[in-house]
């Protein structure tokens, strides 16, 4: 768990009440005088000292001082800080009521171009076939299964829309069946919050077996044998610490502590390797990990430590041919390599040897495995690729048409199969379904994602180009537009970015972007430092020490994109969400002018104060990422110089809208309702700055499939009235 989910994310309104906690103010002097006036969040100033360094808060008081109660209920906000959130809420609604045309439009375009009765593409194990499906008009799909390879009737396993039916949030974090095919598991969150409830059905009868564990991540396994289930308790602090195991069929009570994570700063996995033989205990965090393997055969053993956690040492293992095939950065190995050591005997590092030698610019992304079969996911020259290794160590590589796609695996249960499924797609290609022949080295297409309302790719074109950064770095963009789009700068254009955790902003496909397209607008992808677009040192390159990095690339994305004539100052909408909102703070403060309108989902921008906070779920795991201000000085001071709250000036800022979610444990609310109650008081430009919190959901907003498009019509809307277009009734 971290900060790194990457988000694509009325009427008119009456006079505004003025609520507990926001001062009643008249308009002031730069705004329009038909503008709704917007709250005015009190100042409550806290005086924070810390290493011999002083900062002031205005707002920390939108603190809930009870927010992990809060996460759990709702209901139990402070009643002036709900009176705040809600009178935000009204604003935003207020001010971009001339959008709500635009907005309905915008939704009805992107659910037109959904297959609403839709199906994943079965997946075989023994004598039955799994899928889910969609109904037409359901937010919420159904677990089935089919007899395999026949017409038999399908089964149901698991019907979330009715489960869902009622509940103001309700989300599947995962769902399996058991190895015997007698069970189903999966794990519901009804808040938003990520504290999940594990349950288990007894698919003979339909019913779910008593005792459910709760206060889990959704993260589970049942073991091969389908005798047990392991799962991993969530503490108060939302942080994973302990995994159970429990007889599959057992109860409270049942319950065996399998392993207890003693270092806060480490988050906590579970797995079972491809060939079915080991289940996986991981711990890590941004810098080290470290596994420990539990013997299928024997899942009441004691987990054993694969190799030790060293400071900077990352490593995966995978199980296939009696060895351990070990994705790791050892012996700096920046892009990561490949070693091997036997199943059988010591698995420490000193016994791993080298399989596949370390190559600059050759970022091996994952290793999956089959029983002839070793799968690899590297990245070159900012593009992805599959390599398959073959029992006799032959090695070859399924090639890709076009310049710029995303390409990735989807797993199977089978382990003995000549078949690798993977997904491909690419900014004008929707995604496809291939299944792979790694024998014969041939591919079936199996499914290509359905527009039902029409897409041609010829209409559209893609484009990679690269900015140069201050430093020199070569910054890649991609770029998607409709074709005869005037490249002299008329166009309005949306620059996407994250840049955090290593996490790349692949080439990939969305029916969402092409509601701008098809409005004229260039979308571009900024793949900045802090991602792994260029490998891992491009990570490592926008990180703690050169984070800014991050910031200044993306302002060198949008200055080589004014420098070419794709775009102009002030006709700009940057757009990141989550770890990528702390860029959209960064910018917004470094180069205000660049932005007709800045869109800030669910945005980390508050980093001082939630990195010196421990009480916090991610702050102990993320110091790695960011630095430790509570006892490093160094660290204090480069966070203090570009967290976005603390930078704050009196400067005319662009139109800014933030959302977040009430339950968010991941980036919690009041960072973006701080954040934009400090820009909204030292802005001195007349464009408004929006708040919109989501009060029944997290950090990934609604759960339902066409709620969340209504959220993402509200950011388009949002950043078509930014630019000033007709459509939405003219500018703010």
């Amino acid at each position: 768990m971290n900060r790194r989910t990457v988000l694509q994310a009325g009427a008119a309104w009456p006079a505004l009440m003025l609520a507990p906690g926001c001062a009643s103010t008249q308009e002031t002097p730069h705004a329009m005088t038909d503008r709704p006036t917007p709250p005015v969040a009190r100042r409550d100033p806290r005086r924070i000292e810390q290493l011999g360094r002083v900062r002031v808060d205005d707002y920390a008081w939108l603190k809930d001082e009870r927010w992990q109660q809060v996460m759990r209920d709702p209901s139990l906000l402070q009643a002036d800080i709900r009176a705040h959130l809600e009178a935000e809420n009204a604003y935003t609604k207020a001010v971009l009521a001339p959008t709500e045309t635009l907005q309905e439009t915008i939704f009805q375009e992107m659910r037109g171009r959904i297959k609403e009765d839709d199906s994943t593409v079965p997946a075989p194990d023994g004598p039955w076939e799994y899928y889910s499906r969609f109904e037409t008009g359901a937010q919420h799909p159904r677990y089935v299964r089919k007899p395999r390879g026949a017409d038999g009737p399908e089964q149901l396993l698991l019907d979330v829309e009715a489960q869902a039916q009622g509940k103001d949030f309700y989300d599947i974090g995962a769902a399996e069946h058991s190895s015997d095919h007698a069970l189903f598991a999966y794990s519901a969150d009804e808040q938003g919050s990520e504290y999940f409830t594990l349950y288990v059905k007894d698919l003979a009868t339909g019913q779910d077996l008593p005792d459910p564990p709760q206060a889990a991540t959704g993260d589970f396994v049942m073991s091969p044998d389908s005798r047990h289930l392991f799962w991993i308790y969530r503490d108060e602090n939302g942080r994973p610490r302990k995994i159970f195991r429990r007889p599959v069929r057992g109860g409270a009570g049942s319950d065996v502590l399998v392993y207890e994570e003693a270092d806060e700063g480490m988050f906590l996995a579970l797995g079972v390797t491809e060939s079915r033989q080991f289940i996986l205990i991981y711990a890590g965090n941004q810098e080290q990990s470290e596994y420990r393997i539990i013997p299928a055969a024997t899942p009441e053993a004691a987990p054993v430590l694969f190799s030790a956690r060293e400071p900077s040492l990352r490593y995966d293992i995978t199980h296939w041919r009696n060895q351990w095939w070990i994705r790791t950065n050892a012996d700096d190995a920046v892009d990561f390599k490949v070693m091997t050591c036997a199943a059988s005997g010591p698995t420490a590092r000193s016994a791993w040897r080298d399989a596949l030698p370390h190559e600059p610019g050759r970022f091996v992304i994952g290793l999956a495995a089959a029983k002839d079969w070793l799968m690899r996911l590297e990245r070159v020259n900012a593009l992805p690729r599959i390599v398959v290794r073959g029992p006799d160590g032959q090695e070859h590589i399924i090639a890709q048409d076009e310049q710029a796609y995303d390409l990735e695996f989807a797993a199977g249960y089978e382990f003995d199969t000549d078949t690798m499924r993977f997904v491909y797609n690419s900014p004008t290609t929707p995604r496809q379904w291939f299944d792979y022949d790694m024998r014969q080295r041939a591919r079936v297409l199996r499914k290509t994602q359905e527009i039902p309302s029409g897409h041609d790719p010829s209409a559209y074109e893609t484009r990679r180009m690269f900015a140069r950064a201050s430093d020199g770095a070569e910054v890649p963009m991609t770029l998607l537009m409709k074709k005869g789009t005037p490249q002299d700068g008329s166009a309005p254009l949306l620059l996407y970015g994250y840049g955090s955790y290593g996490i790349a902003m692949d080439a990939d496909f969305s029916i969402r972007r092409l509601s701008l397209v098809d409005r004229g607008w260039i979308w571009a992808i900024a793949h900045v430092r802090g991602g792994s677009e260029k490998g891992w040192g491009w990570f490592l390159d926008g990180r703690r020490e050169t984070k800014t990095n991050t910031f200044t690339d993306f302002i060198a994305c949008a200055d080589a994109l004014i420098a070419q004539n794709y775009a102009r100052s002030g006709n700009i909408v940057a757009y990141g969400g989550s770890a990528g909102g702390m860029l959209m703070g960064a910018i917004a403060n470094m180069r205000p002018e660049l932005w007709a309108g800045i869109i800030a989902a669910v945005p980390f921008v508050d980093v001082l104060n939630t990195m010196s906070d421990t009480s916090l779920p991610l702050t102990p795991p993320e110091w790695p990422e960011w630095g430790n201000p509570i006892e490093d000085a160094d660290a204090y001071d480069r966070i203090a110089s570009y967290s976005p709250y603390d930078n704050i000036a009196a400067k005319p800022y662009p139109a800014i809208l933030a959302t977040g979610g009430l339950s968010d444990p991941r980036v919690t609310y009041w960072e973006p309702a701080k954040w934009v109650a400090r820009l909204r008081a030292n802005t001195t430009g007349a464009d408004p700055i929006l708040l919109k919190i989501n009060m029944e959901a997290g950090h990934a907003g609604s759960a339902g499939r066409f709620d969340f498009l209504k959220e993402i019509a509200l950011d388009y809307a949002f950043a078509v009235k930014a630019v000033g277009a007709a459509e939405a009734g003219g500018p703010f």
